[in-house]
C-alpha cells in the first residue's frame, strides 16, 4: 500500500473514531470494510502519532477485553445548534461522546444571522460552564451550499443570504465550525441511531415546514447542487391554486406542512396561530383539524411513494411535530404501501424518528467531530 493510500485510510479510521461511530477495531473493520490486520496497522500508526488514545476496557464478548479507542484530547467540548423557524435547540458534548445538557431558546430568524447566532453562542457558553469549545456544529432550516457554507434561497431568513455561516460562527467563537441543512443533520442522526444501520435511508422532517435528508452508505447524499432531498417544493395536484414562498404554485409545503394547516384552518374561521395549536386541536379530536392532518399525510405520502419507487430505500424515518399525529402518519403509510410496487416495500422499514428533538443535534455533532478529526490529521 502506498503512503498516499495509507494516509487516506488512516483519515477514514480517524473520522469514524472521532464521530463516535466506532470505538473498537472490530467496529472500524465493519464500518470501513477493512481487514482486521489492516485496521490494526492503521490504529497502531495513529496511536504512535498521538492522534488517538486507548481508554477504559470495553465489555468483552469473549477473550481479552478490548480497550476503547478515542481521540486524543477528547475532554474538549463541542457545541451543537439546531435552528428552527422560531426556536433554537442547543447542546454541549464531549468530542466523540453523546449529547450532554440541552437547552431550547426562542429566536427570530428575521433579525439576521449575526444577532441569532450571537444569542445561540451565548447560551452554548452557558451550557459549557467555562469549558473551552473545540468546535461548533450548526443545523440550519434551509438548503445549505456545501461550498459557500451559506443558506440557499432563504425565503424565511432575511439577512442570511450570501453569508458564510461557518466563517461567522468561527469569528464569534474562535473555534472551527460546520453548517448543515437541518433535515440532512436529522437524517444522519437517525441513520446511525439504530443497529444494524440501514444501507440507505430517507428521513422526513414534517413540522412547520417539510424537509428530508438522504443517507447512503453512511454519508449524506447531496446531489449535483448540494440540495438533494428537498421535497418541499415538489408539485402536488391538490395544491395547484396555492402560492408557495418559493414563488411557484402547488408545492407540497402549501398543503402538508404545519404552516399550511394553520393557514387552511384560519381560512375556515378556526382560531389558530401556530403548528403547536394545530397539534393540540388534532389530539383533542377537532374534526376539521383532524381531517386536514389526514389530508396532509396523504399528500406527503404521495410524494414519498414516488421517492420509494424511484430510490428503493431500506428505511424511511419520520420526524418533526406532525409525525406525532396518528391520522397524519396512518394516511402517509397507507399512501406509500398502496402506491408503491410490492418489491419496493417488501423490506422497507417505516418508523418514527428514534432521537426526537435531538436528531439534528446528534447529526451535526457527528459532522463537527469528523471535521475536527480531519483538521487534526491535516
Amino acid at each position: 500500500m502506498s503512503r498516499t493510500s495509507s494516509s487516506a485510510a488512516e483519515n477514514q479510521v480517524l473520522a469514524v473514531i472521532g464521530s463516535g461511530r466506532a470505538r473498537s477495531r472490530r467496529e472500524i473493520s465493519s464500518i470501513l470494510g477493512l481487514s482486521a490486520s489492516t485496521v490494526s496497522q492503521h490504529v497502531q500508526s495513529l496511536l504512535a502519532q498521538g492522534l488517538i488514545a486507548e481508554g477504559e476496557a470495553r465489555g468483552s464478548t469473549g477473550g481479552r477485553r478490548a480497550r476503547e479507542l478515542q481521540l486524543a484530547g477528547e475532554t474538549d467540548r463541542l457545541g451543537a445548534i439546531d435552528l428552527g423557524g422560531g426556536h433554537a435547540r442547543l447542546a454541549v458534548l464531549p468530542r466523540g461522546g453523546a449529547l450532554g445538557e440541552t437547552s431550547e431558546i426562542t429566536v427570530d430568524l428575521r433579525v439576521g444571522a449575526e444577532a441569532v447566532l450571537e444569542r445561540c453562542i451565548e447560551e452554548i457558553r452557558s451550557l459549557a460552564k467555562g469549558q473551552t469549545l473545540a468546535g461548533i456544529g450548526v443545523a440550519l432550516p434551509g438548503p445549505v451550499d456545501p461550498e459557500t457554507h451559506g443558506v440557499v434561497s432563504p425565503s424565511r431568513m432575511p439577512g442570511w443570504a450570501g453569508r458564510d455561516i461557518a466563517a461567522l460562527v468561527e469569528r464569534l467563537t474562535g473555534a472551527p465550525a460546520v453548517v448543515e441543512n437541518d433535515a440532512n443533520a436529522m437524517a444522519l442522526g437517525e441513520h446511525f441511531a439504530r443497529t444494524p444501520h440501514a444501507d440507505s435511508s430517507v428521513t422526513v422532517k414534517a413540522g412547520t415546514a417539510i424537509g428530508s435528508g438522504i443517507v447512503i452508505g453512511g454519508s449524506v447524499y447531496r446531489g449535483a447542487g448540494g440540495v438533494a432531498g428537498d421535497i418541499t417544493h415538489t408539485r402536488v395536484a391538490a395544491a395547484h391554486q396555492f402560492p408557495c414562498s418559493c414563488g411557484n404554485l402547488g408545492c407540497l409545503e402549501t398543503v402538508s406542512s404545519g404552516a399550511a394547516l394553520v393557514r387552511l384552518l384560519q381560512n375556515e374561521g378556526v382560531e389558530v396561530a401556530t403548528t403547536q395549536e394545530v397539534l393540540s386541536l388534532v389530539r383533542d379530536g377537532h374534526p376539521r383539524a383532524t381531517a386536514l392532518a389526514r389530508s396532509a399525510g396523504h399528500h406527503l405520502g404521495e410524494v414519498l411513494c414516488a421517492v420509494v419507487n424511484f430510490f428503493n430505500p431500506s428505511a424511511i424515518y419520520l420526524g418533526g411535530s406532525l409525525s406525532s399525529l396518528e391520522p397524519f402518519v396512518s394516511a402517509l403509510r397507507s399512501e406509500i404501501y398502496e402506491g408503491s410496487h410490492p418489491l419496493m416495500t417488501r423490506d422497507l422499514t417505516i418508523a418514527p424518528a428514534a432521537l426526537g428533538a435531538d436528531a439534528s443535534l446528534v447529526g451535526v455533532s457527528r459532522q463537527i467531530n469528523e471535521h475536527l478529526a480531519r483538521l487534526t490529521r491535516g
